[in-house]
């Protein structure tokens, strides 16, 4: 079973009410080979809602206490985005997951990029929280971009 971001199945879930539709993933999801899943919503968060980033540094630094999830207001959301990572990991594991595909730059699905907390939409390498979790208890993870590249491999592989 494969785990991915509800936002890419087309759910509008994303802070601003929006989805990042992926057409194979959507596929994926009516095959019923995937199940989706929002960290966020699992967190506690309703859509639409503000803006957030992590401030001084990624998701590891948030799980090891050094960095704080903050929306754009500067109300500290950090609790909530933690328990969305912990809901997520149990799912994860409960369910055996292959893998995890993760909308990229979010604050929690990040793999490889999220904003830099200063909200003037600039990036840096590192993980969301939700991700940094995954990888701590070993389950992989991959970005939309990754895995549209992997299902690009497999047809060329395969035709």
């Amino acid at each position: 079973m494969i785990l991915v971001s509800s936002c890419l199945a087309g759910l509008e879930v994303r802070y601003n009410g929006t989805h990042s539709l992926h057409p194979k993933i959507v596929e994926l999801v009516q095959k019923k080979e995937a199940i989706m899943i929002c960290p966020e919503l699992l967190g506690g968060f309703q859509t639409p809602r503000e803006p957030a980033e992590i401030k001084d540094g990624d998701g590891d630094d948030v799980l090891d206490g050094k960095a704080r999830v903050i929306e754009y207001s500067g109300c500290d959301v950090t609790d909530l985005y933690v328990k969305g990572a912990m809901e997520t990991v149990k799912i994860a594991k409960e369910l055996k997951a292959e893998f995890v595909v993760l909308k990229e730059n979010s604050p929690s699905c990040g793999s490889s990029t999220i904003y830099n907390g200063e909200f003037k939409g600039r990036k840096l390498e590192g993980s969301g929280v939700t991700a940094a979790l995954l990888k701590r208890n070993g389950i992989k993870i991959r970005s939309e971009h990754d895995f549209a590249m992997i299902l690009e491999s497999l047809y060329y592989y395969v035709n």
